[in-house]
């Protein structure tokens, strides 16, 4: 590999230093601008662009089977800059002082800051993260299933922010720092509805690196976007580049609908709760999917940081995210008739297993058995339709709930309630 970098390189020292010389003796000859720059005729027939459709699938960038690699040389984009810019160095030296010749390397960004200064300054402050989930099997019983994905350091003291997917049913949730320090991580609190979940981990005496932390409302499409994570759960600290493809693009993942920037910026399963940096090295997104499919590429997805922020400070305070409206039950997804069946039901829908303990729900009229069939005349066919609907509430507000309760539509007028979250396997709305 390292007798291929130098032929490499020295290829593209004789290249400049050519292209130098002919640059200098151009400039002596006095050209005139009509003759500058020839328009040549094309000698074939130019062909209309191919239009690719994208695919409509969305992929949680978690990796769930760890990957295994061969004996071999695997480079980072990171290491591969470092090199490449250490290449047009030398070039830079060995140009002639009095031409006029520029040499700008394809890795720094529209504002000057290249992408290996962005990854230097970033790089320690995203870890990778390991888990373990204790999974039943009607067959096979107990057996422990690993994942993996990434995170990014929010305070020096051990708070990390990553995404509820990658760390969700985890009994066990390990941190690599970028110098290979390991750590056991506690769970600190977790939104599913955002897929946003902070952790801590205990350092002792090493000091973190955190993040610095950008304004996402400033983001211009097009400006540079740089992606470091840790995918397929083996090449944590790789480093992808890209620009912002899109601002608050609206994605459904999982039946949630989230708004979400989009970039290029290579993502790939491992990525998520990664960080997406600006070109001054601050974050701006925590990566959370991809579009999947076959004919599919360049399309990522992030939270905005401005979101994670305002959700992450809310579960360290709190444990869970304050001020957001639920009816005050615990609902069931019934969507398959193994699950009606499961709970002795004859019909499927949005089933109210049961009524939050000092909520609002049984004095305004729902009891359990009940299904939800609407919320202020808007259709309800899953729980994720009712979190959908009362975003646009506050706690206290009054709306009008439907349910069906044997064989007939009934209409309550019910006042919202904080919804504070609770270890079942129902969702509570």
């Amino acid at each position: 590999m390292s007798e291929w970098n130098n032929d490499y390189e020295e290829q593209v020292n004789e290249q400049i230093i050519e292209e130098t010389k002919e640059s200098s003796e151009k400039v002596k000859e006095e050209v005139p601008l009509s003759e500058a720059i020839p328009v040549m005729p094309s000698s074939k027939e130019e062909k209309p662009k191919k239009k690719h459709k994208v695919g409509k699938g969305i992929l949680l960038t978690t990796i769930v089977a760890l990957a295994s690699f061969g004996g071999g040389s695997l480079y980072t984009s990171y290491q591969w800059m470092e090199k490449y810019e250490a290449s047009n160095a030398a070039s830079k030296e060995q140009s002639n002082a009095g031409t006029q010749t520029t040499i700008v390397p394809t890795s720094v960004t529209s504002a000057g800051v290249s992408v290996s200064d962005v990854a230097k300054k970033a790089a320690d402050s995203v870890v990778e993260i390991s888990t373990e989930v204790v999974a039943t099997d009607q067959f096979f019983g107990q057996f422990v299933t690993q994942g993996a994905g990434s995170g990014v350091v929010l305070t020096e003291d051990g708070y990390i922010i990553t995404n509820n997917h990658v760390i969700d049913g985890a009994k066990k949730i390990t941190v690599r720092l970028t110098n290979g320090n390991e750590y056991t991580a506690k769970l600190i609190g977790t939104d599913t509805q955002t897929d946003v979940a902070v952790i801590k981990i205990d350092t002792q005496n090493e000091k973190l690196q955190a993040a610095e932390l950008g304004d996402s409302d400033q983001l211009i499409v097009g400006e540079p976007a740089i992606a470091i994570g840790n995918p397929l759960g083996e090449l944590g600290g790789t480093v992808t580049n890209g620009i912002i493809s899109a601002l608050d693009r609206e994605i459904t993942i999982s039946g949630r609908s989230m708004r979400l920037l989009q970039t290029n910026a290579a993502i790939n399963p491992g990525n998520s709760g990664g960080g997406l940096f600006n070109s001054q090295g601050q974050l701006v997104g925590l990566v959370v999917a991809k579009s999947s499919g076959s004919d599919v590429e360049g399309l990522g997805f992030a939270i905005p940081v401005n979101k994670v922020k305002e959700i992450a400070d809310s579960l360290v305070q709190n444990g869970y995210v304050s001020g957001r409206p639920a009816l005050g039950v615990k609902v069931v997804d019934v969507d398959s008739w193994q699950t009606a069946m499961q709970y002795n039901l004859n019909q499927t829908g949005v089933y109210v297993a049961e009524l939050t303990e000092g909520g609002n729900a049984a004095a305004a009229g729902l009891k359990v058995g009940d299904f939800i069939v609407g919320i202020e005349d808007t259709q309800v066919s899953s729980t994720s339709d009712i979190s959908n609907i009362l975003s646009g509430n506050k706690v206290g507000d009054i709306v009008k709930v439907t349910i069906s309760r044997n064989g007939k539509f009934v209409n309550v007028q019910l006042k919202l309630s904080e919804l504070k979250p609770v270890q079942q396997t129902a969702s509570e709305n």
